[in-house]
């Protein structure tokens, strides 16, 4: 049992990429699937898949490699908010990972999104990490 599932699931994804792994198995949750998704939709991973097993289910991932340098499409995984220390951000306050290539995954009231899209809807929350 792990008292951070998001810090296991960045650290599943990292060690994969490390061990140049194609695929990743992380136990599934909602708030897993979504950040998931956004990772998909922002182009940092190739594709997914949700598996329902007798349990939880499982989340399969397919990373993203460059084709020539073998390099991972994500080159750093930050966890920014954790349970001992929640970080909340305003709208207004959203740091800008390197330059707007990166992202900041937020968990806001209107659901789990990218920090641009909560900058759009104009409402804040608990960044949970960043990816570039």
């Amino acid at each position: 049992m792990t008292t951070d599932p998001i810090a296991d699931f960045l650290t599943r994804i990292r060690n994969a990429q490390m061990a140049g792994h194609r695929i990743v198995e992380i136990p599934a949750s909602n708030l897993k699937k979504r950040m998931t998704e956004i990772l998909y939709n922002q182009g940092y991973i190739l594709k997914y898949k949700f598996e329902d097993d007798s349990k939880q289910g499982v989340i399969k991932i397919a990373l993203k490699y460059d084709l020539a340098t073998k390099e991972p499409a994500i080159k750093t995984l930050e966890r920014v908010s954790r349970p001992g220390l929640r970080q909340y951000s305003k709208p207004v306050d959203f740091v800008r990972m390197k330059n707007g290539l990166g992202v900041a995954i937020v968990s806001t009231s209107k659901g789990v999104m990218t920090d641009k899209d909560a900058k759009a809807q104009n409402v804040g929350g608990e960044v949970l990490c960043y990816v570039y």
